[in-house]
């Protein structure tokens, strides 16, 4: 069974292990970048490094870039860093592209055509398509002009025939792609002198980073964050995990973390966005064990942000305009007091600082 790790501790780790807990840093020492940072706004990315005490505001225009992987969502990433991500993050094999790319993958199947290959013939019309910024829509239309009809579907929302959605995000970034900063609908541009890695850099090794912030961790936890199968996931399942026991289930950890993983609880307040990587782990009941609490955080659209304290989610957030100013409606689901009220006001100025407006109020009566 292994080492019997508690959830106090699995929690402060994972608080640590993201730099939830650091006031400041430099870009080049932040831990999330190995898994990506969420850019789904309002509240992603650029919020996400700012709670791990990364200053924004003085960044680099060209120093981040936002490109689509997981689950073919926008994230964000250093700019040096994009050959090795783009390696890292493409399917391991033909059944787990086959799995993440979802309903696309049957009428490729049916014409007797590898998902693997699929991605690379929709890369390759992406680079010829997008050699200067194009809007995605754009993109999407002189792309499936090109293709033939088992990479295409009918749309009834745009109500036009184009490719599946998640051939497109995902053969982007092996296009050479990036998302242009601030625009939607996204705007697609060459990254300049892209070529992926010939091999993923253990950095970026996206089972051992899975492991390293959102551990301890099981195969089907991980299989479900990337969207692969299982048994692919355990073929990547690294030599130097080792078996501890959390809440009496059997996961893994790195055998590095073993003592990161019992310095007990880490003291923090944070308004973490809603796709925060704190909130990306699949084992959702380990983090808000009431079903009704979870769906308030978790729902099918339109999520709230989380009050991180201590490791905790003690409740949700939610931004609101006041003319010109910021208001923060916080739902709290533990009993709070005039110290933890004060604490979660200065992470409303900060939220507001980080917009540039002012804060008009910290209502704690949603």
């Amino acid at each position: 069974m292994g080492v019997t790790i508690a959830r106090e501790d699995v929690l402060g780790f994972r608080v640590r292990a993201q730099q939830l807990d650091r006031r400041n840093g430099p870009l080049s020492e932040t831990a999330v970048f190995d898994a990506g940072v969420q850019d789904t706004r309002p509240d992603g990315g650029l919020w996400a490094l700012a709670i791990r005490g990364v200053d924004v505001a003085a960044l680099p225009g060209d120093e981040l870039a936002g490109v689509w992987t997981i689950r073919g969502a926008p994230h964000l990433y250093r700019r040096a860093d994009l050959p090795a991500v783009a390696k890292a993050v493409w399917p391991w094999s033909e059944a787990d592209a086959g799995k993440r790319i979802f309903d696309a993958a049957k009428p490729l199947r049916e014409a007797g055509i590898d998902a693997l290959a699929a991605l690379d013939v929709v890369a390759s019309a992406m680079r010829s398509v997008v050699t200067e910024p194009l809007v995605k829509g754009e993109v999407s239309t002189r792309v499936s002009r090109m293709m033939d009809p088992p990479y295409l579907r009918f749309c009834r929302s745009c109500d036009a025939t184009h490719l599946y959605e998640l051939p497109f995000r995902l053969a982007a970034l092996r296009a050479g792609l990036e998302l242009q900063a601030g625009t939607s609908p996204p705007v697609l541009e060459p990254i300049p002198g892209f070529e992926p890695a010939a091999r993923t850099p253990e950095q970026y090794d996206v089972v051992r980073t899975y492991l390293r912030l959102l551990g301890p961790a099981t195969p089907k936890q991980l299989a479900e964050y990337l969207d692969s199968p299982i048994k692919e996931v355990k073929a990547h399942w690294p030599a130097d995990a080792v078996d501890v026991t959390v809440d009496g289930e059997t996961r893994s950890a790195l055998s590095a973390d073993m003592d990161a993983l019992t310095a007990g609880p880490a003291r923090t307040t944070q308004l973490l966005g809603p796709y925060d990587l704190y909130l990306q782990g699949r084992d959702r009941a380990l983090l808000v064990s009431d079903a009704a609490r979870a769906k308030v955080l978790w729902p099918v659209l339109g999520r709230p942000g989380g009050v991180l304290v201590d490791g905790e989610i003690a409740g949700t957030w939610r931004p609101r305009k006041v003319g010109k100013k910021l208001k923060v409606q916080i739902g709290m689901w533990t009993k709070d007091s005039a110290r933890l009220r004060g604490a979660i006001a200065e992470e409303a100025e900060r939220l507001a600082a980080y917009r540039g407006v002012p804060l008009a109020d910290v209502d704690f009566t949603a």
